[in-house]
């Protein structure tokens, strides 16, 4: 069963923007801890992108600084990501990651969206 649902990806120009959102919708889900977003371009690695505490506190790989901004909404366990002024370089599919604690678990779980894709091209 899917853990994170994604969604807002699709095709820009380059200076375009796109907004991509994750939501923990598990109902078994009581909490989640740090968010982020990675994503991979075919024949590369997967890499980050931005990562989000609990508390709201932001990290950006040095690519996404000044560009993309993360945020999240507690009450809906949901992260997204703002992407402003796109580059062809941003081209990838988009995975959202959570760590998440489940009803009855003191421990909390690495769980990964299905990815959504996202192209810049003029």
């Amino acid at each position: 069963q899917v853990q994170l649902v994604e969604s807002g990806g699709g095709s820009v120009q380059p200076g375009g923007s796109l907004r991509l959102s994750c939501a923990a919708s598990r109902r078994s889900i009581v909490s989640v801890n740090a968010m982020g977003w990675y994503r991979q371009a075919p024949g590369k690695e997967r890499e980050l992108v931005a990562t989000i505490t609990s508390s709201g506190s932001t990290n950006y790989a040095d690519s996404a600084k000044g560009r993309f901004t993360i945020s999240r909404d507690n009450a809906k366990n949901t992260v997204y990501l703002q992407m402003n002024s796109l580059k062809p370089e941003d081209t990838a599919v988009y995975y959202c990651k959570a760590d998440v604690r489940y009803r009855n678990h003191d421990n909390s779980y690495v769980r990964w969206g299905q990815g959504t894709q996202v192209t810049v091209s003029s």
